[in-house]
Order: C-alpha cells, then sequence, then structure tokens
C-alpha cells in the first residue's frame, strides 16, 4: 500500500510498529476482519459488530508462516482502500495497552506487510476510531490474484497455524454468525470445498487402482 493517507484513516494517522505511539487516552477499539474476529488472543472489555467504510477485505497476502511455507506460500487476509467491510471491533483497557499493541505487533507484523492504521468505524452505527492493519501494496507479500488462483492455494496450503482452508472456513463461519456474510468469501469458501472434494475423491481413485 502506499504511503497517501485514505479518506478513510482519522485524524490520529498510522502507529509505529514499535509501541503505542497515538493511541488515544483512556480504552481503545482494536478492528479485526480476519482471524481477530475468531481468535483475537488478547484480552478486551467487550466485542462489538462494526463496519469499516473506504475499505474492502481480500485473500491479497501471500502467508509463509502462519497458513503456508516459504516452498508452499498460503494466502491470508488484509483490508485495502474501496468499498466497505464488516468484521468485530474489541474494546481495550487503557491498563492493557501496552499488552495487547505488544501481542498484536508481534503477531500481526512478522515481515510488516501491514501498516497499523488508525481509522473511522461505525460500532453499533456510532462512529468510533479503530486499529486495524492495512496492507501495503509495494510489499513483496502483496498479491493479487483471480478466484481461481485464490482457491487453488487455499486448498492445498498450510503453515503453522494450520490448514488455509481452516483459515476461510473460520472466518466465513464469524461472519455468518455476525450476520453479515460476505459474497466474495462464500463464492470462495465454495470453490476450495469444491476443490478438496475432487482432490480427495482423485486420490482414492487413484488407490483404487493401485
Amino acid at each position: 500500500m502506499s504511503e497517501q493517507r485514505s479518506g478513510a484513516e482519522s485524524k490520529f494517522g498510522a502507529t509505529d510498529a514499535g509501541g503505542a505511539a497515538n493511541v488515544p487516552p483512556g480504552s481503545f477499539w482494536i478492528f479485526g476482519y480476519g482471524s481477530l474476529m475468531w481468535n483475537p488472543g488478547f484480552p478486551f472489555e467487550e466485542r462489538r459488530y462494526a463496519v469499516l467504510p473506504g475499505f474492502h477485505r481480500r485473500f491479497c497476502i501471500r502467508s509463509t508462516i502462519y497458513r503456508g511455507t516459504p516452498e508452499q506460500p498460503g494466502l491470508v487476509l488484509g483490508v485495502d482502500a474501496g468499498g466497505e467491510c464488516h468484521g468485530m471491533a474489541f474494546r481495550v483497557d487503557a491498563s492493557r495497552r501496552d499488552e495487547v499493541l505488544g501481542y498484536l505487533y508481534e503477531r500481526e507484523l512478522p515481515s510488516k506487510v501491514y501498516t497499523p492504521t488508525w481509522v473511522s468505524v461505525l460500532i453499533n452505527g456510532e462512529p468510533a476510531e479503530a486499529l486495524t492493519f492495512v496492507v501495503k501494496r509495494d510489499h513483496r507479500q502483496f498479491t493479487c490474484l483471480s478466484e481461481d488462483e485464490m482457491a487453488a492455494i487455499i486448498a492445498s496450503s498450510a503453515g503453522a497455524n494450520g490448514s488455509n482452508f481452516d483459515y476461510l472456513e473460520k472466518t466465513v463461519h464469524a461472519l455468518h454468525q455476525l450476520g453479515v456474510p460476505d459474497p466474495d468469501l462464500d463464492i470462495l469458501h465454495h470453490r476450495v470445498c469444491t476443490l478438496r472434494r475432487e482432490g480427495k475423491n482423485g486420490s482414492a481413485a487413484k488407490s483404487a487402482a493401485d
């Protein structure tokens, strides 16, 4: 992603990746749009449905650690400028600021493919500022693939945190639980399920022939 500020960014701008810079006083919100929705991993006071205007979610980051390997990269989600993204907002107590930011930066930024960014969101329809992780378009792991290309990678990749399919399926399930399914992810999930079934059927047929 370029360094140009998006119209969806808040007055706080982006944080640096080394600490709690630019975090407003008091409690603050984290906006999750992928695995943070179903596996936040940090202490929070409450979580609420939220909308991020001006950004969209997409499998646009090659994963060489969590859902893939350097030899066979998987794909994970990022948000990029344009559209609208539904997700989950988590309110973090001010006393947990350093703990939570340290955890998130270690988890989300091993290769610095994201920019931690303060954005304007709607939480239960009310405006608020939240920290989220926006993909860097100029990063070597950023990619723009067709649905068929994404499906083939997700169907066959796995990393330290498990299969790429599991990451997709849990994200789809979390959005359905919120009552805001993502049509593009639903289509992708259906395609990946089809590829996995075809792969299993092909393996079974080969074993029977052997």
